[in-house]
């Protein structure tokens, strides 16, 4: 059965990840078309057979009388967002499993606007595709949908590199001769990021920009784990900042001058606080619920607002569009903010990560020290643990999302929210999420608090509660 997460449709390759299952989804989105506008722009990522799966697409839609606008080489997701929003097209597809381990593969589906596909889009998909035998759709070949002009090769690129500069400061970028090492990690951020920075007239090296659809054996999801490469590269050349990309360039990761991995959530906290000290703007910020609470510090601190919303950037977009809010993210390392594109920006991110460091005129160690000398600190801890079998989720899932079981004595907590699991705020200010993935089979538990003794230990109890549960399942 075909499946969407949170990010998307993903799964093992050969095993649910085929080619007839890609030829459901792309049937699907024939069927959810208008009659007047049936145009879809798709692309694909460097993982396996990413083309392969993406020209398969191409040919199912050909043959239901859909143009589609097909970017003829691997792309950032980004790109494709842009360039759905760009041609207002109806729909977008791209063929990427994101930060998944390399077994995977995916579909990401965009909608209008360049926005990830809400929920009734994405369970009407399901629907579609799971109704369907594959043997049943058809398909035009590849070129004949070429020669004939229903596949329409495009090449995007300008455009969206234009965008990204026309929303930076080049020009004090510029002035400041930065030297930057770019990690994209063996996937698609290469090209488009170096093309801004160099504009910009910074001095820009790469490293592991092969294409290797084993991501080197690391997960290709930027952390201080994966980029221990980067971060010696960046203190062996003495370079300004370090910049990596997950695999298909929709989330970022930085290493600091001094070498340390900057989290995501601070990199989120420091451009809201940029954006509203520096650049005077105004606005409130979406975070999902397991995202750093000392955004609501800063937002508080400049008499703005906080949206929580659940795990997943649709409900991040939805809600920056209905609030009008400036800055968008989760921990993960996705974000966008206002005037982009509704979805996350790798890309987008980093460069205005550059420009914050030129315009402030400080290293980012010095101005995370500024940042937490006005809101504090707070420290921010993981940890997944896999489920081996369907009645471990399932069992999970009845504990979590309708039981809300959990081990922390009610003295102790301020108020629970159900909105995404099951979240914890405690009277000190801190907090616990546990939730299960919506793309791997894991179940994850996030915290936050003042004291990173505290936080560990309030991860730790909660993983000794769910592993007693799992046991209970065998």
């Amino acid at each position: 059965m075909i499946k969407f997460g949170t990010g998307g449709w993903r799964a093992v390759i050969a095993e649910d990840f085929t080619f007839d299952n890609v030829r459901r989804v792309a049937y699907a989105i024939t069927q959810m078309m208008g009659f007047l506008d049936r145009r879809v722009v798709i692309g694909y990522d460097r993982r396996f057979l990413s083309e392969n799966f993406a020209r398969t697409a191409a040919e199912v839609v050909s043959a239901y009388d859909v143009t589609s606008y097909f970017v003829n080489y691997a792309c950032p997701t980004p790109m494709i967002m842009f360039t759905v929003k760009h041609l207002n097209t109806p729909f977008g597809l791209i063929i990427t499993a994101s930060h998944n381990p390399a077994i995977y593969n995916g579909i990401k589906v965009i909608t209008k606007g360049g926005k990830d596909a809400d929920t009734d889009i994405t369970s009407e998909v399901e629907r579609i595709s799971n109704a369907i035998e594959a043997k049943e759709i058809r398909k035009t070949a590849f070129s004949s949908a070429v020669s004939t002009g229903k596949i329409k090769l495009i090449n995007p690129f300008n455009d969206y590199v234009d965008a990204l500069i026309s929303r930076i400061d080049i020009e004090r970028i510029k002035r400041k001769n930065l030297r930057i090492l770019i990690d994209p990690m063996f996937g698609v951020s290469r090209t488009t990021l170096q093309a801004v920075l160099i504009t910009a007239r910074c001095v820009v090296d790469t490293i592991n920009t092969r294409r290797d659809t084993l991501f080197g054996g690391k997960l290709p999801s930027p952390s201080a784990k994966t980029l221990s490469s980067l971060k010696n590269a960046v203190i062996d050349g003495g370079y300004d900042l370090g910049i990596a990309t997950d695999g298909d360039a929709d989330r970022l990761g930085i290493i600091d001058d001094k070498g340390d991995f900057v989290h995501p959530n601070e990199i989120m906290a420091l451009l809201y606080y940029y954006l509203l000290k520096y650049k005077g703007w105004e606005g409130g910020v979406v975070r999902n619920l397991c995202t750093t609470h000392l955004l609501d510090r800063i937002a508080a601190d400049f008499e703005q607002s906080v949206y929580e919303v659940p795990v997943g950037f649709k409900y991040v977009s939805s809600k920056m569009v209905e609030k009008n809010a400036l800055l968008g993210g989760e921990s993960s390392g996705g974000l966008t903010i206002r005037g982009h594109i509704p979805g996350k920006d790798g890309i987008f991110a980093a460069a205005l990560v550059v420009e914050m460091i030129s315009r402030i005129g400080k290293h980012i160690s010095e101005i995370l020290n500024e940042m937490h000398a006005v809101y504090g600190k707070l420290y921010f801890s993981e940890l997944d643990i896999r489920l081996g079998k369907v009645r471990d989720k399932e069992g999970l899932r009845e504990i979590i999302y309708l039981k809300h079981e959990h081990p922390f004595g009610e003295d102790e907590i301020e108020n629970e929210v159900y909105i995404d699991g099951l979240k914890l705020n405690f009277r000190d200010g801190g907090w616990l999420c546990i939730r299960l993935s919506g793309t791997e089979p894991l179940v994850r538990i996030v915290a936050e608090s003042s004291s990173k003794d505290l936080t560990e230990a309030r991860i730790e109890k909660m993983e000794k509660f769910v592993i007693s549960r799992v046991n209970r399942f065998e």
